[in-house]
């Protein structure tokens, strides 16, 4: 089957793109605060309903690289991308059931106002806007480079110059959406794309279970004779096999995307735009569905991909299977296309657009909010609020133009490692912080910076000596090998060592600094952990 886009089909996504870019760009304006209120641009006066808000979650919690990478692990690897997949909604629901409504009434605006609700201190802000900074560039970088990528595979063209300007182009668009629209504008635009990308998905998913006469089994079984491994598609193992301890290796990288993928900042953000804890549950209820419904997709779709294109030439075209989603969306709809096929193929493509335009906005306003609020206003006590929307601004253009440059630089490269490091950083150093300091009453200032510092630096050290960065053809550095610690995630030992270092901090504070902890946590537990009392700071 020809893996190349019909000129209809290039032109109408082509026509697409630009119409999502021109009417996202003016929802923004067009919802954007209208005046200088702190509430508004970071929260949006908490004024979405719960279906809304939960929809803004799960817009912002399934990104570019969930929807290319994972449905590109399903069509390589079978069973395991379909463990990767049910482990993104578990991590989700582990948010919604332990951290949605602690988080909630600790925190106002950012990650560093739940920290510092018992802890206050500058040092606890910075290095939480650090560690926000740290786990959400990489993924930047990664939506931005996939942009270009993206739009070069669909609409057919080679050229790298023309790959960095729509880099450029459509980063310049990212960094708009957040200095202008705010919380309330990048949650509508969150909105659109998980409609858009639901709607477009549930109608390829349909049509591929169509062609295997809406048997499962007869698809799972199409996609493993067609994927030249034989049974060991439908088993676990198989993206691991290389490595010395695949079924450890397995293990571990799912407990990391089980405990990272929901904490990360950009997610944890959407918490403080719920009025109530009611809300909140309510909007994780919504938010856990739409995931839930998008797994069930993506997995029909990767292995629909496999069973019609054939998993050599998927990894032909792409080695990481980035663009599986778009070549079984494209097969589903067999070798003679309709108009009407046509438009619901531009469809998919424009939600795969919106969402790499989307889950970037999203990313830059959580790194801008942190910046603004958790270092510069914490600097100046009396910041005016017109001032700090102003800081908010530059820092999400502050932050995005080093990810569009990174972008640029990276973009020919695997840039799995970069997705794996943000996940690590939420697995080893925020969620240790989290459930430490929502939970733990004797935890203290040196116990948190401790987690933060601790479970980072673990990260930081043992990722370059992975195999997503040296020592495989399909690693970052294919040509090199220093490959010393041969494990997919840092998380077999950055895991342990952040919640070590939390206790370890805490231990080394003395008793009587984790006594007077205790009394102060006994203080805020109600706020905390029951929403008593909504205290602003």
């Amino acid at each position: 089957m020809t893996t190349e886009f019909s000129g209809n089909a290039q032109s109408m996504s082509l026509v697409g793109f630009t119409a999502v870019a021109t009417i996202t760009l003016l929802l923004c304006v067009m919802t954007g605060p209208d005046r200088d209120d702190l509430d508004e641009f970071y929260t949006g006066y908490s004024s979405l309903s719960p279906m809304r808000n939960g929809l803004a979650i799960a817009g912002d919690y399934i990104s570019a690289a969930t929807v290319l990478g994972t449905g590109g692990v399903i069509a390589l690897f079978g069973y395991d991308g379909t463990v990767l997949a049910l482990s993104t909604a578990l991590s989700l629901m582990l948010l919604m059931f332990l951290l949605a409504e602690p988080l909630r009434n600790a925190g106002r605006f950012t990650m560093g106002d739940a920290l510092t609700r018992r802890m206050p201190g500058r040092g606890v802000r910075i290095a939480a806007c650090a560690v926000t900074l740290a786990a959400l560039v990489p993924l930047m970088v990664v939506q931005l480079a996939g942009t270009g990528q993206l739009m070069a595979f669909v609409l057919g063209f080679s050229g790298e110059s023309l790959q960095t300007g729509c880099i450029i182009g459509v980063g310049a668009l990212m960094i708009s959406y957040a200095a202008i629209g705010g919380m309330k504008g990048t949650a509508l635009i969150q909105i659109l794309k998980i409609v858009m990308l639901l709607g477009s998905g549930m109608v390829v998913a349909v049509l591929i279970l169509h062609r295997f006469d809406w048997d499962p089994g007869a698809l799972f079984n199409a996609a493993a004779a067609n994927s030249g491994v034989g049974s060991a598609f439908l088993s676990s193992g198989l993206q691991f096999a290389s490595g010395p301890s695949p079924d450890l290796d397995m293990i571990t990288a799912q407990l990391t995307v089980v405990l990272g993928g929901g904490v990360l900042p950009h997610v944890t953000m959407r918490m403080y735009t719920a009025s109530s804890a009611r809300q909140v549950r309510r909007s994780m209820s919504w938010a856990v569905s739409g995931v839930a419904l998008f797994v069930l997709v993506i997995t029909v779709v990767g292995f629909g991909a496999t069973a019609l294109v054939g998993r050599a030439v998927i990894a032909q075209v792409d080695p990481q299977g980035n663009t599986a989603y778009l070549l079984g969306s494209q097969a589903a709809f067999g070798p003679d296309v309709s108009a009407a096929e046509t438009f619901l193929f531009t469809t998919v493509t424009t939600a795969v657009f919106l969402t790499l335009l989307a889950s970037v906005a999203g990313m830059i306003l959580a790194c801008a909010n942190s910046l603004a609020h958790d270092v510069f206003a914490a600097r100046v006590r009396e910041m005016s609020p017109r001032r700090e929307m102003t800081v908010a601004r530059v820092s999400a253009l502050a932050v995005g133009v080093p990810a569009i440059l990174l972008a640029t630089l990276v973009q020919h490269r695997s840039l799995q490692p970069l997705v794996t490091l943000s996940f690590c950083l939420g697995a080893s150093a925020i969620a240790p912080a989290l459930v430490y300091s929502l939970f733990w009453r004797r935890y203290t200032r040196t116990g948190l910076l401790s987690t933060l510092i601790g479970g980072s630096l673990a990260v930081l050290l043992l990722m370059p000596g992975t195999n997503l960065v040296s020592g495989s053809p399909v690693s970052a550095f294919p040509d090199a090998d220093f490959n010393w610690f041969p494990f997919t995630t840092t998380g077999l030992l950055s895991i342990p060592l952040g919640f070590a270092c939390g206790w370890l901090g805490t231990m080394a504070s003395g008793r009587r600094k984790s006594e007077e902890q205790r009394h102060e946590y006994e203080a805020v537990e109600a706020w905390i952990l029951a929403g008593a009392v909504r205290r602003d700071r």
